[in-house]
């Protein structure tokens, strides 16, 4: 048995046991455990969502249950939103290639930030994700991350709360960020 499949068997027998609402995500060795978002961080989410549901490529839809796999580097990451084949979503199990993914979409957590824009970042990178959208509203800013290439990604765009921000192909449009809402100080 691989070590890819060791942890991922691992993973699977503690999502049997986490109480309801949690998330498990692993890269190598570390398990990150997390419990259900705000409502912030869910009106957020889905204002993010309804824009891209317009722009998605044919064959493509939302997942925000997916877990994006890379097993030769032994990765599994959960992204709160992303985009996958249908033909993907319609196998058993919860595990996606990440290579199938059009983008991975975080809303960063108050609680945990360095895990969106350090380890996610560094992981998505190294998975190959395509594009990569931070939502922080601690600090009421997105970024878009593009051109994965080894472990990080090679352009950035960083927009406020308010402003636009252009989502390249394969959505290709403007992305609104005026209804997005920041966390109480």
């Amino acid at each position: 048995m691989s070590f890819y499949e060791r942890h991922r068997d691992f993973v699977e027998a503690v999502l049997r046991t986490a109480p309801d609402g949690v998330r498990v995500e692993w890269s190598g060795d570390t398990l990150v455990m997390h419990d259900t978002p705000s409502g912030i961080h869910q009106l957020n989410l889905v204002l993010i969502q309804r824009q891209f549901e317009h722009h998605a490529p044919d064959g493509y839809m939302v997942s925000g249950y997916s877990a994006l796999t890379t097993p030769d580097v032994s990765k599994e990451r959960t992204p709160d939103l992303t985009y996958l084949p249908i033909a993907s979503l319609a196998r058993e199990g919860n595990a996606t290639l990440a290579e199938e993914a059009l983008v991975a979409v975080e809303v960063v957590s108050p609680s945990n930030p360095g895990n969106d824009w350090v380890d996610k970042l560094r992981d998505y990178a190294v998975m190959r994700v395509p594009l990569y959208l931070i939502v922080d509203p601690r600090e009421g800013t997105v970024t878009l991350f593009s051109e994965p290439n080894h472990d990080r990604y090679h352009v950035r765009h960083d927009r406020k709360f308010g402003d636009g921000m252009r989502i390249p192909e394969p959505f290709d449009f403007d992305l609104d960020l005026s209804g997005l809402v920041r966390y109480p100080d």
